[in-house]
C-alpha cells in the first residue's frame, strides 16, 4: 500500500517536533525539506528520527558529482529513508549519488530524481528553454533517464504517475507532490489530484502539508486521507 509523507513545512525544530507530537501514531514518514532544513539542519533530522519517524529529506541536490556523492553519504548517515536530486545533474551525478546510497546497504536512502516541479507547467518550461514538449512528456524523458542512470525512484506529479509507471521498471518508486482531498485549496501547485486517483495511478507515496498541518484536526485530516488512499487500493 502506499504511504502518507507529511511535509514538515514549517520554519524551525520546536514547530516541526511539536506537529509530529501532535500527528503522533498517524502518520509514520515526514518530510524535511529546503526552510526547515536550512534553518535548523542535521539536528532537526534527528529530533524527528528521536521520535521513531522516518525521513524524507527533499533537498534537491544539484552539483558536480563528487560534491552530491558526500551529500548523500551524510543524508545517509543521518538515518534518512528518501533523498532527492535534480535529473538535470547529468547521469554521473545520478550515478554517483545512487552509489553513494547504496554503499550503505539496504538500509541506506532511497534516491529520488526530481524531473519537472510540480509548480511548473508549459509556459514556465518554454521560459526555461524547454520548447516543444509538455510538462508530461518531459517528465517522461527525464524520468527514463534518471532512472536508466541508477535513481531508485522519481518525484512527479500525481497527472504524470499513470503513464510513467506503466513505462518504467517494476519497483520504481514514484513519489507524488501536489496532492490535494477534496475541497483543499490547490495553492502554488499547478498539476494536482486526489489522494485516491494518485493511488490508483500507481504512486507509492504522497506527499501531502497543509491540509494535514494546518487543518483544525490534524490527526482526523491524516486519518482521511489515510482512508481515501486504502479504499483507492
Amino acid at each position: 500500500m502506499a504511504e502518507l509523507i507529511v511535509a514538515l513545512d514549517v520554519s524551525d525544530r520546536h514547530e516541526a517536533v511539536e506537529k509530529v507530537k501532535a500527528i503522533g501514531d498517524s502518520v509514520g514518514f515526514y518530510k524535511i525539506g529546503l526552510e526547515l532544513f536550512t534553518a535548523e539542519g542535521p539536528d532537526v533530522v534527528r529530533a524527528v528520527k528521536d521520535l521513531g519517524k522516518k525521513i524524507f529529506l527533499d533537498l534537491k541536490f544539484h552539483d558536480i558529482p563528487r560534491t552530491v556523492e558526500r551529500a548523500v553519504k551524510s543524508g545517509a548517515s543521518l538515518g534518512v529513508d528518501l533523498m532527492t536530486i535534480h535529473s538535470v545533474g547529468g547521469s554521473a551525478m545520478i550515478r554517483a549519488a545512487a552509489e553513494a546510497a547504496r554503499s550503505f546497504g539496504p538500509t541506506g536512502p532511497k534516491i529520488l530524481a526530481v524531473t519537472v516541479l510540480t509548480s511548473l507547467d508549459k509556459c514556465d518550461l518554454e521560459d526555461i528553454g524547454v520548447l516543444g514538449r509538455t510538462p508530461a512528456e518531459q517528465v517522461v524523458a527525464m524520468a527514463r533517464f534518471a532512472t536508466e542512470s541508477g535513481a531508485h525512484g522519481l518525484v512527479c506529479s500525481p497527472k504524470e504517475v499513470g503513464a510513467l509507471s506503466s513505462q518504467l521498471p517494476a519497483g520504481t518508486l514514484f513519489v507524488t507532490p501536489g496532492v490535494r482531498p477534496q475541497g483543499s485549496a490547490v495553492g502554488d501547485q499547478k498539476r494536482v489530484s486526489s489522494p485516491a486517483d494518485a493511488v490508483r495511478d500507481g504512486a507509492t507515496h504522497l506527499v501531502v502539508g497543509r491540509p494535514i498541518l494546518a487543518a483544525p484536526d490534524p490527526v482526523a485530516a491524516a486519518r482521511a486521507i489515510l482512508d481515501e488512499m486504502g479504499g483507492a487500493v
